[in-house]
């Protein structure tokens, strides 16, 4: 029989994992039938439902995913997710964009079809549209919820909480004030609730369960952003911290004058294009394919640094996410994840990448094979020593493989993985102008390389790479690999690396950033950049080691990435008051010469993610999601891949359906 009094569950974060998990309860709920208990479910959210803060409408269009229409989804969809309860809403982004081309989606603007319909599957949409697919989604959700779910849009943040007492009092949806009801259930009064939410009203909430899926949060600086924030402070100069991106006040920077600009990943791209196609700049192509860029005047000079020195590389073009040439022979599931099956805690240094270093050779020399004609008339002979090398067990195959390599294939051609990662390393540059030219035809390589696709070696090389992070996710989740091995290997040199290749922007940023410094609005420091401020000129000075005789000075300085995802200088109040009681801990472990290394993420049981408390012990009723499980995830930020296996591409989803689990099931025993 039904329970006669309705579960109360705060999921804390409307964005796509906080709206994950409501299509996951409201799917789990329908499966139950007539056992299924009445829910209310409290999404806690200060921005608008469905896209939260990330992927708000109303930020600008020049703002563009770095994933095309055919990858992200928000909900199960395609045969892979036959494994789970069917959901009300069943649509990916690229299945819904197509509806919007056609005239399906109502309440789109002119600019959200035009959009649409200019869009193919392979093009990259903006952050807007995306965040109207996550607002139609998450209207779905509500609008076709079902008997005995309720979901409640609290338009507020959540600032506090702790464990609810027994003479709390009523403080259910109908009493929280300010509150955006989309249906409504039957829920008692009076009941006894596990946890007390406070919000930025100062109104309360009491509820059964708590699922925190909160996203990106604001955090501390560190130690040498703190000394250039109090430097711009003390000389009138401007420091703009970490930030995401829709939310700068990008007009404030003066035309004319010189920004010093940190990072050059993804966060760089906004900046640069909301800086000169924003300000009336114009692009236009060339005979040759690359751009030129028409100036507005209104520009300012940017200059940029990291530190390798140039940007992320750009992803390739193709119909595809990952390259139909590229299949992986090595990093395989069932390779990776045997040492799980055994009962063996593997390295990452010297179990995993080996695998996948022999895929990502594969895919280079096998593209080069067919694409370069030097190498093409001993391509036979070359690919059939070079599979023999790659299949050697033990440590000898890579001596093996080079072997192949240097007798077959011109050293100019060759591919050293590894040295990706540095560019430029060991080169020096007499001047800023020697390495403006040489990131130019870096830039312009790269931008070409992305323009042959499938036919290009070194974008199939990461595409392979891009393939085996998905099987790499999957297998050092929750403990798939020891400690000091996630610490100094995965996350040491391989992130930097994978994410340096693999999660670089649409090609078309690097055929624009060219286009800048040929144009004389773009300059750049050079590797291992030094940022700082000079008292004798009260200005902040950014130079490199590397480059001769050019130093950059001025007045602004920004951070061009998002704040640090660290539980520990999180500045969200909710975050800091459940450190502080002890409600959450971050996870501690202890490095090999003894020293306890705290993650950035928080301590959480296996999946279905519990947090752990301050104690170590399980909080039964309080669950984590998305970014925050930084602890025990690798790659928390990548969104759910449509259509791919629910183990790998759409982990986040698989997570999601854990929770919804747990707690259905928990209240169903109750």
């Amino acid at each position: 029989m039904k329970n006669q009094e309705a579960r109360q569950v705060a999921v804390v974060g409307g964005g796509p994992r906080g709206t994950s998990v409501v299509e996951r309860l409201i799917a789990r709920h329908r499966a139950l039938g007539e056992a299924a208990p009445d829910v209310v479910i409290h999404l806690i959210e200060p921005y608008e439902p469905g896209p939260g803060h990330i992927w708000r409408t109303d930020q600008s269009r020049l703002f563009l995913m770095n994933t095309p229409s055919l990858y992200p989804t928000v909900v199960p969809v395609g045969a892979a997710a036959g494994s789970i309860a069917a959901g009300p809403v069943a649509v990916s982004f690229d299945e819904w964009r197509m509806r919007g081309q056609e005239g399906l989606v109502p309440g789109l603007d002119n600019a959200d079809i035009a959009e649409c319909a200019r869009l193919a599957s392979r093009d990259f949409p903006s952050r807007a549209l995306y965040g109207r697919y996550l607002t139609w989604v998450f209207g779905q959700l509500v609008r076709q919820a079902g008997p005995g779910v309720s979901v409640v849009h609290h338009r507020k943040e959540a600032v506090g909480m702790g464990p609810a007492g027994d003479d709390a009092g009523d403080h259910s949806a109908d009493s929280a004030a300010g509150e955006n009801r989309t249906t409504r259930s039957g829920a008692a009064a009076g009941a006894a609730r596990n946890w007390r939410i406070v919000l930025d009203d100062g109104s309360q909430l009491e509820v059964d369960d708590v699922v925190l899926a909160v996203g990106h949060l604001a955090a501390t600086l560190t130690p040498e952003q703190e000394k250039l924030q109090d430097a711009a402070a003390r000389y009138g100069l401007q420091y703009w911290a970490p930030a995401v991106p829709a939310d700068v006040a990008w007009h404030r920077l003066p035309a004319g004058k010189t920004v010093l600009i940190r990072g050059l990943g993804l966060n760089f791209f906004d900046a640069m294009i909301q800086l000169t196609e924003g300000r009336g700049g114009r692009f236009s192509q060339r005979d040759d394919g690359r751009l030129d860029y028409e100036a507005s005047g209104r520009e300012p000079r940017l200059v940029a640094a990291s530190r390798r020195g140039v940007p992320y590389r750009a992803k390739a073009e193709l119909d595809s996410y990952i390259p139909r040439s590229v299949t992986l022979r090595f990093c395989t599931p069932d390779r990776v994840l045997a040492f799980r099956k055994s009962g063996v805690q593997p390295g990452f240094d010297h179990d995993i990448w080996p695998l996948l270093h022999r895929d990502v050779l594969w895919a280079y020399y096998s593209t080069l094979c067919r694409t370069e004609a030097r190498v093409r008339p001993s391509c036979n002979a070359f690919l059939e020593e070079l599979d023999a090398a790659l299949a050697l067990e033990g440590s000898g195959w890579e001596a093996a493989a080079g072997a192949v390599v240097a007798r077959r294939v011109p050293e100019d051609l060759r591919l050293d993985v590894e040295a990706l990662a540095h560019p430029f390393a060991g080169r020096r540059f007499e001047d800023g102008e020697e390495f403006a030219a040489a990131v130019l035809a870096y830039l312009d390589a790269d931008a070409a390389g992305s323009a042959r696709g499938e036919d290009d070696p070194l974008k199939m090389a990461i595409g392979a790479m891009n393939a085996g992070r998905s099987v790499i996710k999957q297998a050092v989740a929750d403990g798939g690999i020891s400690a000091t091995s996630w610490d100094a290997e995965l996350r040491g040199w391989f992130e930097p690396l994978v994410e340096g290749l693999a999660s670089g922007p649409p090609p078309v940023r690097i055929a624009q950033l060219a286009a800048l410094v040929r144009a004389g609005i773009v300059r750049f420091v050079g590797p291992n950049p030094s940022f700082g401020f000079d008292p004798d000129e009260g200005l902040f000075r950014a130079t490199s080691p590397w480059v001769h005789g050019d130093s950059f000075s001025g007045r602004y300085l920004v951070e061009a990435m998002m704040p640090a995802n660290r539980v520990s200088t999180s500045l969200s109040p909710l975050m800091r008051n459940l450190l502080a009681t002890g409600a959450v801990r971050p996870r501690t472990s202890m490095a090999e010469d003894g020293v306890p290394v705290t993650s950035a993420g928080l301590d959480v049981s296996a999946p279905p993610y519990r947090a752990v408390d301050r104690t170590g012990k399980e909080q039964e009723s309080l669950f984590v999601i998305g970014l925050q499980l930084a602890s025990v995830q690798w790659g928390t930020a990548i969104a759910a891949e449509a259509g791919a296996p629910l183990e790998a591409g759409g982990r986040t989803l698989l997570d999601a359906d854990a929770i919804a689990g747990a707690i259905l099931t928990r209240t169903v025993a109750a």
